[in-house]
């Protein structure tokens, strides 16, 4: 079958559908991965088809809205300028969906940014698709919405699940409205789009673990919890040599990151290397979209580019990242505890599983972060057992799931 997985996005929405396409592929279909084109290489890498949707996030997080967006963090306010920078992003999108559709494709998997568009690219080529999310966007008693992530009870939860979900179709009716114009579709709302999606039992698997994020009770048929989707590895990758070395010349370092989050990076490394030193550890810092350094700090921190994180993990002692959905994965399968810095989106709500799993001594937001937070938080992961042996039980139970083995079943129910 001719599948077309479609994302938007940071690596952390492009990297678990590489593992998910190489899967695919291996079962006998020729997979597609859409993605902005910053990522082809890592598409191709995986060996899979490369088709562009251009959405540069790095660039809309150097914008004003983007950096008013990063001060103001997971913050109901913060979420007045999320919405805001997701009508510039979305914005063209469904265009490049469609151009990426062609009529080769005979199923489209879409995630959670690409889904409401794809329906109606997915309704104009007349071929079946599903849903592949990364968030649990669906309204539930069970836990607070991904994008307000304040815990208000099983009414309150549910009812601000529903008011976000009305939030995040505001995003895209616009841009829905427009798609199914050109497409010659007939004009229906996206909300009655996705009515009919529900009524349907419109088929969404969520790449996390229900070992981390158990599937709601209160969900309809057809929403099912698969398991993390792991990025493909990396072809003839080798770790940097200074890396290496200073691995093997100390204790574990703890690592410090904070992946595709692009703004405030210059105020970050400022309290990185100071915290690192009160904690007593080692330290990895990643420069990641932030430019995060460490500088001229001495022989115990060192400052490195990309690393894959499935093989940097597991040799360090904990993880202080910005909690993205792929990181927090990525050191829950090392079994290491986590110091998670949240900034926006999904991200504190991502934190605060990690701190009710009992990895993480508590999740600080970014804007507030200090020195001394910092500090404390490290000095709690690596000296406190208690967050290492949950870490490491925890990756137990993941190591024995096959997310992406869901997925190839589900396609093949989806081929009929």
């Amino acid at each position: 079958m001719r599948l077309l997985i479609v994302t938007a996005g940071s690596r952390g929405d492009v990297g678990p559908y590489t593992g998910v396409g190489a899967r695919l592929r291996a079962a006998g279909h020729d997979v597609t991965l859409a993605a902005d084109p910053e990522f082809e290489p890592m598409v191709t890498g995986a060996g899979l088809r490369f088709r562009p949707v251009p959405g540069d996030l790095r660039a809309l997080q150097a914008t004003s809205a983007g950096l008013r967006l990063h001060r103001a963090g997971g913050t109901p306010h913060g979420l007045t300028h999320f919405v805001r920078l997701g009508h510039r992003m979305i914005d063209g999108l469904g265009d490049h969906i469609a151009a990426a559709a062609e009529s080769d494709t005979e199923a489209l998997l879409l995630a959670t940014s690409t889904a409401p568009l794809g329906y109606s690219v997915a309704e104009h080529h007349g071929i079946p698709s599903m849903g592949l999310f990364l968030q649990p966007v669906h309204p539930t008693a069970a836990f607070p919405s991904v994008l307000a992530p304040w815990p208000l009870g099983r009414v309150g939860n549910r009812l601000v699940g529903r008011l976000a979900r009305v939030v995040a179709r505001a995003v895209y009716a616009g841009a829905s409205r427009r798609l199914r114009a050109r497409l010659r579709l007939p004009p229906i709302p996206l909300g009655a789009l996705e009515r009919r999606a529900e009524a349907a039992r419109y088929p969404i698997l969520h790449g996390f673990s229900p070992a981390v994020l158990p599937r709601p009770p209160d969900w309809r048929p057809g929403l099912e919890v698969a398991g993390y989707w792991w990025p493909a590895p990396v072809p003839g990758w080798r770790p940097p040599a200074a890396l290496v070395d200073f691995l093997a010349d100390g204790p574990p370092p703890v690592f410090v990151g904070f992946g595709s989050m692009a703004g405030d990076g210059e105020r970050l490394s400022e309290l990185v290397v100071p915290a690192l030193r009160r904690a007593g550890v080692r330290g990895v810092v990643q420069s990641g979209w932030a430019g995060l350094s460490a500088g001229r700090a001495g022989p115990d921190i060192i400052t490195i580019g990309d690393v894959p994180h499935d093989w940097l993990f597991p040799r360090v002692t904990a993880v202080v990242h910005h909690a993205g959905s792929g990181t927090s994965a990525a050191g829950l399968r090392a079994g290491v505890p986590a110091v998670p810095v949240p900034m926006l989106a999904d991200q504190p709500f991502w934190a605060g599983r990690l701190v009710a799993l009992g990895v993480a001594p508590r999740a600080i937001p970014a804007r507030r972060l200090t020195v001394e937070s910092l500090a404390a938080a490290i000095r709690a992961a690596v000296t406190q057992p208690v967050f290492a042996r949950r870490a490491r039980a925890l990756a137990d139970r993941l190591a024995t799931e096959d997310g992406a083995g869901a997925v190839v079943r589900a396609v093949e129910r989806l081929a009929g």
